[in-house]
């Protein structure tokens, strides 16, 4: 018995033209490979239900509609360029829907060759996953979820839409063992630093593309425990890991000049700096430095240990992830 016909398929294609033609004018998508999967992959179907930020709140749209207003309201909603809110628990935001400029980064940034097995943390809508699947074949994909709710609902969506790759719930953190090794991680939550036992599951030049701070960190994998990389020039806000240790210290603020409050980039160093960088320090780094964007700095795993730095790995500024560390 085949999948159940899709009411909306020929406006969500339409709708789906008009995305992917405005992501390519931007620059978003120029690999051709990623360019059918943003064109093929049905957005709407993993998103049946999603709430947009409106004055004092959240207002949610969703397929089962009664009103056809709403339903075209939810099905445009579903393929413009912004990220989604799919799970709210009370007034928290636990699970979302990517903006797709953004994954179309991330995905680029993964650098996937044919054959390459991924391993996906933060299953979250499964649209993700399914972009993978478009490009890798379902069997090279696996995602995990801490949450048993979002993992089977990412299930069920995939299903929908044709794909089947092995979806487990488990602690993203952990990876998954029995799947390893994998030539590619990418991640869809954000971390104050990154999990040992990626680096483990990996093969040797592999790569890892994760959220850290407000930034996206690209990683080449030399072994189990050497990485390194660059941060990607984008800003990214993305929902928390969750799991032990996994949470990530608010910054102290007070005294801070409001130019640099309301600056992204310095907002990006304060966070990736918590913990081990005086505010008041990070603020006059910044100052000195020219105020630099992402892609000046980077991360290091090594031994044990990792660390950011700013230009170089060796150089005078660096500091530790996820604990008390140095400026030199």
């Amino acid at each position: 018995m085949g999948r159940e016909r899709d009411p909306f398929a020929e406006a969500a294609a339409e709708a789906r033209h008009r995305l992917v033609a405005a992501l390519t004018a931007e620059g978003a998508l120029p690999d051709p490979a990623w360019r059918a999967a943003f064109e093929e992959v049905p957005r709407h179907l993993f998103v049946p239900s999603y709430h947009v930020g409106v004055l004092g709140g959240y207002e949610r749209l969703r397929r089962d509609d009664p009103d056809p207003e709403g339903r075209r309201r939810w099905l445009e909603g579903a393929y413009e360029d912004q990220p989604l809110g799919t799970l709210l628990r009370g007034d928290e935001l636990v699970s979302s829907a990517s903006q797709p400029s953004l994954m179309a980064d991330m995905l680029h940034a993964l650098d996937v060759r044919d054959g390459d097995t991924v391993l996906e943390i933060g299953a979250g809508s499964g649209y993700n996953a399914a972009l993978l699947c478009h490009r890798l074949g379902d069997a090279r994909v696996t995602t995990v979820d801490i949450d048993a709710d979002i993992a089977d609902a990412a299930r069920a969506h995939l299903h929908e839409a044709g794909h089947h790759p092995v979806v487990v719930t488990g602690d993203g953190a952990r990876g998954r063992p029995d799947r390893a090794p994998f030539d590619r991680i990418v991640a869809t939550c954000a971390m104050p630093s990154v999990p040992a036992a990626w680096l483990a599951q990996c093969r040797p030049g592999a790569c890892v593309v994760a959220p850290l701070s407000t930034g996206v960190v690209r990683l080449r994998v030399e072994d189990a425990e050497h990485a390194e990389g660059r941060f990607l020039p984008t800003s990214a806000y993305f929902v928390p890991l969750r799991g032990p240790g996994a949470a990530v210290s608010e910054p102290r603020t007070g005294g801070l000049p409001r130019r640099a409050l309301d600056s992204d980039l310095f907002r990006f160093l304060l966070t990736l700096a918590s913990g081990s960088l005086d505010p008041y320090e990070a603020y006059a780094l910044w100052q000195r430095e020219g105020r630099p964007a992402r892609e000046r700095y980077g991360v290091t795993v090594r031994g044990g240990r990792q660390w950011a730095w700013l230009d170089d790995p060796e150089g005078p500024y660096s500091w530790a992830l996820g604990g008390a560390g140095r400026l030199s």
